[in-house]
């Protein structure tokens, strides 16, 4: 057993009087003990398989996403997916969300934290094991590092080594290739800002600008050290998530766990194959081992297990070796480990409070923002009064007053609108700059992907003035298409205070 194992595997836990002593930092010195190196080693079984699918999928989703066309008309990017910062919009296929939709946005990443809730309340850390891009990122570098240097025994021998040319080769070696994928991912991150073959013909020929070459510096500098150096201590000290997962869990929730009812006590493998009177844990640390976290699972439950499975498949391949049964490390519930010390059998119960609720949640801000942008409007409305001066009373005694309509066209076309006015009867309104021709209603054309301002005047005559004050609405109308937004606002016909323009008192 290395040093490195037993330092993670069998840490003493710290008792509750230890805690609350005062430090003396001198004689203390183990709280600033350096971070240990964890070599982990390679394991073949059905967690790893995932492990391998999620990573190749989601590198591939990254990487390649920014390459898919989308068309959306000659006047639109045709990138499917695309942050477009200069204009701001956020293009994903058919969706388009400007500014005043980043509700969309909001209401993706809380639907996406509920799911995280729910997929945590029923199997734990599933997300830290399989989605989580440090997650990917490190097992990526690690098999370069694998690649490279060799398996567990090979890196850990070659980190004790003193530096000579074989030393020097493949450290430099694996460095560069570290750095190769650091950039990589730091120039695809790139792409869903800007257009990404422009981008990439400018990053070739030297002429791309700053401050895509600034992010992709700062996305490969973290990439490389995170992924490289960092790994498990990001987990550990860095993710709030390890530190609140307890409140989404409960005794039913499976988690990865070792079953030390069937495994203990633990001893060496007996030469005659009895274990009547042990557990099956041959205590082989072969769980330790290829943990990327370094803990040992059989101490129960740590912050730091990210639930990978790792540890279960190496498990696994030493029962099969030894002719136990499999799943002595597993997918486990504290309620059936309860149950099994009981005598009682074992139990899944899926639907629960907990999860009942977070599933309801989950599924009802789904429907909410599916609903919402399967009905998203192309046309938007935003009507701002004039202040100063709130009324203008003319020589025939009519009440005119001014308002600023600011129409916005998502469509990729030019769209003609019909303005109209509710609520004033024997009102009439012209455009400002035009020829002040009096109407009912007015048309006017707002260029495609565009908010264009129009300042509108509204004349009441002298013999509808009956009231200070009264609430108006200005109607939109796109007749290609038939859309129709309003929005509210009011008109002032007579002095009144100021204070109560707005209904305030």
């Amino acid at each position: 057993m290395t040093e490195e194992i037993q330092q993670h595997g069998n840490a003493k836990p710290i008792s509750l009087d230890e805690q609350f002593q005062p430090v003396n930092w001198q004689e203390n010195r183990q709280y600033f003990a350096k971070q240990i190196k964890i070599f982990p080693k390679r394991v073949r079984g059905f967690f790893r398989t995932i492990k391998w699918w999620f990573m190749a999928v989601l590198l591939g989703i990254y990487y390649f996403l920014p390459w898919l066309r989308w068309d959306r008309g000659p006047l639109a990017p045709d990138q499917a997916v695309l942050f477009d910062i200069g204009s701001r919009r956020f293009y994903f296929f058919g969706i388009e969300i400007w500014p005043q939709e980043v509700y969309y946005l909001v209401g993706i990443l809380v639907a996406s934290a509920w799911g995280l809730f729910f997929v945590t309340s029923l199997i734990g850390r599933a997300w830290c094991a399989w989605g989580c891009p440090q997650t990917v990122w490190t097992d990526l570098f690690v098999m370069v590092e694998r690649w490279v240097e060799g398996d567990r025994n090979a890196r850990i021998k070659l980190d004790k080594a003193p530096y000579d040319f074989d030393k020097i080769r493949k450290r430099v070696t694996k460095h560069i290739l570290w750095i190769l994928i650091a950039m990589c991912t730091g120039g695809a991150w790139t792409f869903y800002f800007m257009d990404a073959p422009t981008l990439a013909a400018q990053l070739m020929a030297f002429e791309a600008p700053s401050a895509a070459l600034y992010t992709i510096v700062i996305l490969t500098s973290t990439t490389y050290l995170l992924a490289g150096f960092a790994r498990e201590q990001v987990c550990t000290y860095m993710c709030p998530y390890s530190r609140f997962q307890s409140a989404m869990i409960d005794k039913d929730t499976y988690i990865i766990a070792y079953r030390g009812d069937r495994g203990e006590p633990r001893a060496k493998k007996p030469k005659d194959d009895n274990y009547s009177n042990r557990g099956h844990c041959i205590d082989c640390t072969q769980c330790v081992a290829v943990c990327p976290m370094g803990i040992d699972i059989r101490n129960g439950m740590q912050i730091e297990c990210i639930n990978c499975g790792l540890c279960a498949d190496a498990c696994n391949n030493v029962m099969e070796k030894v002719g136990l049964p499999k799943n002595l490390i597993g997918f486990d519930s504290l309620a059936n480990v309860e149950r099994r010390s009981k005598g009682e059998p074992e139990v899944t119960k899926i639907l629960r409070v907990r999860t009942v609720f977070y599933a309801a949640i989950l599924v009802l801000m789904s429907v909410v923002m599916m609903f919402s942008l399967a009905n998203q409007q192309q046309t938007d409305l935003n009507v701002l009064k004039d202040r100063n001066p709130v009324m203008v009373t003319q020589s025939d005694g009519s009440v005119r007053n001014g308002y600023v309509l600011k129409i916005m066209n998502k469509l990729h076309q030019p769209q003609e609108f019909h303005i109209s006015l509710t609520g004033l009867p024997g009102s009439e309104m012209w455009l400002a700059g035009k020829d002040e021709h009096v109407s009912q209603h007015l048309d006017v054309t707002v260029a495609p992907n565009q908010v264009e301002d129009f300042r509108v005047f509204v004349l009441l005559p002298k013999d509808q003035i009956a009231f200070e004050r009264k609430e108006i609405a200005f109607i939109v109308q796109n007749p290609s298409s038939g859309e129709t937004v309003s929005e509210k606002n009011i008109f002032v016909a007579k002095h009144t205070n100021p204070r109560n323009l707005y209904g305030r008192k």
